[in-house]
């Protein structure tokens, strides 16, 4: 399998600021790749910082004015599953800023009670894919799980979360990647759940909108706070416009039927 990823960003900073991007694909690829980051026709260099389950963030100081990212990336292949560890299982059941599993617990327990395993998977993601509806732009950035469900609309990033923190609520170790998605229209970032049963890290995607088999992760965290393509502090950042592209050399079928693993 060969993948070909890319991210444009145009911005306007309004004054120095702190920048955090998390667009490169996870460490553990056979990836080719470029990054270039310019402001004022001058070539700028971020540093790169090591985070959790590969993720690889990528850091910078950026003065006031216009700036130009370029991301691309390919990957021939996949990636062997992380091992999988202890402290992720306990985390990971927790509630987090956007996925509310303590609030949820009644809703998780009253739907879903006596399900268990990839049975589990498959009726809390048709549940959610049936109770809400995807509409671009209908939800704000601070919006959680319980907004979501409660406005029965959102986009990818919606729909995880709403999985994420019922399957915690069901004591099921969950957590939210933002992936490279060939297939997904219209084209973006994407954001999937993943929960650990039968022993490693399953993908849900509510959405269905992208086969599982050849999304390419990004960054993985509690929820979108820790997997945003990009952080800033400081100052006021506009996002003017942002281009992100993802193809595979043979698009896969997707067997809802079978278990699949980010690789």
């Amino acid at each position: 399998m060969k993948r070909s990823v890319s991210a444009h960003l145009q911005l306007h900073l309004h004054d120095h600021a702190d920048l955090i991007f998390s667009i490169a694909v996870a460490d553990g690829h056979a990836t080719t790749e470029t990054f270039t980051i310019e402001s004022g026709g001058v070539e700028l260099e971020a540093h790169e910082i090591a985070g959790r389950h590969g993720t690889r963030l990528h850091r910078l100081t950026g003065p006031p004015g216009h700036m130009t990212i370029n991301y691309a990336a390919e990957v021939v292949g996949q990636s062997e599953p992380a091992a999988v560890e202890e402290l992720d299982l306990i985390e990971y059941r927790r509630p987090s800023r956007y996925c509310e599993s303590d609030t949820l617990f009644s809703t998780a327990n009253s739907e879903f009670a006596g399900v268990h395993g990839k049975e589990l998977l498959d009726a809390v993601s048709s549940w959610v894919g049936a109770h809400l509806s995807y509409v671009p732009g209908a939800s704000q950035p601070t919006d959680g799980a319980v907004a979501t469900m409660l406005a029965r609309e959102g986009v990818c990033r919606d729909y995880a979360h709403l999985v994420v923190a019922l399957l915690r609520a069901l004591d099921v170790p969950a957590r939210l990647a933002s992936v490279y998605a060939p297939g997904l229209y219209p084209m973006d970032f994407h954001a999937v759940a993943e929960a650990y049963i039968e022993g490693a890290w399953q993908v849900v995607d509510a959405t269905t909108l992208a086969p599982r088999g050849s999304l390419l992760r990004i960054a993985t965290g509690q929820d979108a706070s820790e997997t945003a393509f990009l952080s800033q502090h400081w100052a006021r950042v506009d996002l003017l416009s942002m281009n992100v592209t993802a193809v595979v050399d043979s698009l896969p079928t997707d067997d809802l039927a079978q278990l699949t693993q980010l690789r």
